[in-house]
């Protein structure tokens, strides 16, 4: 077979595996990364509660609910829940108010009332490192407005966010869960807010991948392994 065919494929494929070396070690590691770390442990189910069992029973909410219904803009559903000690009664529409158990607005907790409800989520024994009140969150609970961040000082910086309004936990992050969204960055290339798994960048370098694999297949009918199995024969 002329090999001199190849020549330019050959060229493709060399040239291609140079651009694309680091992005399939990036993909392949990432992959394992990924797999390696359960996703329970990624979302700190292992780290904190989501939310505590309710103390309270049906007769401890003495509000008039029909009023409470009334005054949230397209109502749709109420939540008997609980703040530490406090019956909180929840109202869900366009948008969350938050009552007491007689109907009064439930006032914002204090610093020191949400290092308690963190603490009361932990699943460590670790005490709290810092809490601070932030107007907007960060990229990793999605900018969500007027919530708390407590960190814990245990060796996975532990971090639960808290509504500042309710005090109620909103989510859990880790180191675990920083290191499996960096290699998540790394395996759909969004480098911004990580979640555009359709980005053109990606794109490109998939298909990029595939030429690449198959170039490589097709060099392998210059000396197929069957051709020189049968040349040693003779």
């Amino acid at each position: 077979m002329n090999k001199s065919r190849f020549k330019p494929i050959r060229k493709f494929h060399k040239l291609t595996g140079y651009l694309l070396a680091l992005q399939i070690f990036a993909w392949l590691l990432g992959g394992l990364v990924m797999s390696a770390i359960p996703l329970d442990m990624v979302h700190g189910k292992h780290l904190a509660k989501r939310a505590l069992d309710n103390p309270f029973s049906q007769t401890d909410y003495r509000a008039d609910l029909n009023h409470l219904a009334h005054s949230v803009k397209g109502f749709n559903t109420l939540t008997f829940s609980h703040f530490l000690d406090q019956p909180m009664i929840i109202a869900s529409g366009e948008e969350r108010a938050y009552f007491t158990a007689t109907g009064a607005p439930f006032p914002a907790p204090t610093e020191a009332q949400i290092r308690a409800n963190a603490q009361a989520h932990f699943l460590g024994d670790s005490p709290v490192g810092s809490a601070q009140l932030l107007t907007t969150g960060p990229r990793e609970v999605q900018y969500r407005p007027h919530i708390w961040q407590v960190t814990f000082a245990d060796t996975l910086s532990t971090t639960l966010y808290l509504d500042a309004l309710s005090g109620q936990v909103i989510t859990v992050r880790s180191t675990l869960w920083r290191i499996f969204d960096f290699f998540w960055m790394l395996h759909i290339m969004d480098y911004d807010e990580r979640d555009d798994f359709n980005n053109p960048l990606l794109i490109t370098f998939a298909a990029c991948s595939v030429a690449f694999c198959l170039s490589g297949m097709v060099l392998l009918l210059q000396s197929p392994p069957w051709r020189r199995r049968r040349q040693h024969a003779r």
